[in-house]
This record gives structure tokens, C-alpha cells and sequence, in this order.
């Protein structure tokens, strides 16, 4: 099965390079040949991935041949999925250095890698971007924009997706959002109230030990 990613990833000198490397061959054999392409459209899987994250980084080419990655962040879910094959997001106002907007304007080949560190996956995918204004009042900006986000929409970027693949957590460091972090602890405190809820109704029933100091919190 031919592999959309790997068809333009894997370019001459890179397959030499993994022929060098002892991993041409597997590679072969796992992305290559000539049924019909896959991975060239998002599946369910890659759209949930997409529509959890809240943020990705991005890497656009000069017209001097120089690559430039970013950051690009949001609510979650601010890279929306317009269709199997389109993503597309806001862009908020920022240092308005406006690096990726110029190299799109010369080069509209796009990647974009999207981290889960909490679990140690990530997404990669290759397309093309196209920059577009974002009036306030037009169909795709109350398709994007998060009333809610304190920031300032400028245009909207808008990725045709020509491939993707799935690394391994290989490497990847285990980090956890504060607020899944705050989450995890507020459950626990609720449930140590409860239980310390429970404890207090069996002293007052005379079958607890009502001298038992309450269960101690740790933060």
C-alpha cells in the first residue's frame, strides 16, 4: 500500500539514507507499493486526536531555503477539522514578526507535528496552507473563533492535507497540563471529604473512633 506521507517525505537522498541506516527495506515493504494511497485522509482517529489538542508546532520554508518552526496555541480545539482532508485555525494577534505568513506567500507547503505528552503520541502531517481574511462576520469566523478566548483573531489559516503519520512515544517526555493536574487533585479532595464524611457519621454512631484525627491532605 503506497503511503501518502512517506511518498513525499521519502524523497531519493532520504531513502539512500535509511538504505544506509539498515531501515530501507522495511520501509519498503511497510509504505510503499501499489495498491491504492493511504493515509492521504483523515480517519476518526486523527480527527479526535486533532480536535483534543491545544496546540501544535508549525514549519513553513523561506523563499531563501531556510526552515522556520512555531508555536501556534489556542483553546482546545482550536484547529478544527473542516472536512477528512481541511484543518484550519485562527490566527491571534502576536509579535507580528509574521515569518510563517511570509513564507507562505512564496511556499505554501506546510508541516505540522501535534503533541499528546500526557501520553506520549504524536501526529504528524504534511500539506499545503492557504492564508485567508477573517471578517468577523463571514461563515469561517464563527467557525473558528472561541468568543470566549481572550485574543485577537487576524485571519485564518486553512491546511489541505496531503499526508500524515503516526509516531512512536519513543523519546517523548510524560507532561500533564495544570489544568488536567488541578482536575486530578480537586478529585481527590472530594473524594477525602467524602470519605472523611462517611468517618464522622460512623463516630457519631458510636462506631468510630471519634479521637481519630481527619485524613490529611496533601498538596
Amino acid at each position: 500500500m503506497s503511503h501518502a506521507f512517506a511518498d513525499i517525505a521519502f524523497t531519493p537522498s532520504v531513502k539512500a539514507a535509511q538504505h544506509r541506516d539498515g531501515s530501507r527495506a522495511g520501509y519498503a515493504r511497510s509504505f510503499e507499493g501499489n495498491a491504492p494511497v493511504s493515509h492521504d485522509r483523515l480517519g476518526e482517529a486523527e480527527l479526535d486526536f486533532i480536535a483534543a489538542q491545544r496546540s501544535f508546532y508549525m514549519a513553513t520554508v523561506s523563499e531563501t531555503g531556510w526552515p522556520y518552526v512555531q508555536h501556534r496555541g489556542g483553546p482546545r480545539g482550536f484547529l478544527k477539522a473542516l472536512n477528512d482532508r481541511t484543518l484550519a485555525f485562527a490566527d491571534y494577534a502576536g509579535n507580528r514578526q509574521l515569518i510563517s505568513v511570509g513564507n507562505l506567500a512564496v511556499n505554501d507547503r506546510v508541516s505540522l507535528i501535534l503533541m499528546d505528552y500526557a501520553r506520549r503520541v504524536r501526529l504528524k502531517l504534511l500539506g499545503r496552507l492557504a492564508v485567508k481574511d477573517l471578517a468577523p462576520d463571514d461563515a469561517m469566523a464563527k467557525a473558528l473563533i472561541d468568543p470566549a478566548y481572550q485574543a485577537r483573531p487576524q485571519r485564518a489559516m486553512v491546511v489541505t492535507v496531503e499526508g500524515y503519520d503516526w509516531n512512536c512515544p519513543q523519546h517523548i517526555p510524560v507532561r500533564f497540563d495544570a489544568e488536567d493536574v488541578q482536575r486530578a487533585l480537586d478529585e481527590r479532595d472530594r473524594r477525602i471529604a467524602a470519605l472523611e464524611a462517611r468517618l464522622a457519621a460512623l463516630d457519631g454512631s458510636g462506631r468510630g473512633d471519634a479521637a481519630d484525627p481527619p485524613l490529611r491532605r496533601f498538596s
